[in-house]
């Protein structure tokens, strides 16, 4: 079966966000008033091969784990549909 997954990554909020701080500070400069926050993280989509719902959360977990995330920074989420 194909899976379709759309994984968010996103700093941890102890951290600081450099890049989150520039826009939201860049915002009044565009008459952007009333935002608070702003915090930048990748979005990644992936479509693979998987022979269950379960196997095709183990690859999308390990690949974050592995591979797109720094789990000491970031943290992730993800959700999986069938193709």
């Amino acid at each position: 079966m194909k899976y379709f997954a759309e994984i968010d990554i996103m700093p941890k909020k102890e951290l600081l966000d450099p890049q989150g701080k520039t826009v939201s500070n860049n915002m009044k400069n565009l008459d952007i008033s009333g935002v608070d926050d702003v915090r930048i993280g990748k979005h990644i989509t992936m479509i693979f091969d998987a022979t269950s719902e379960e196997e095709a959360n183990e690859k999308v977990d390990t690949a974050c784990k592995k591979l797109l995330a720094n789990m000491i920074m970031e943290n992730y989420t993800f959700s999986l549909k069938e193709c």
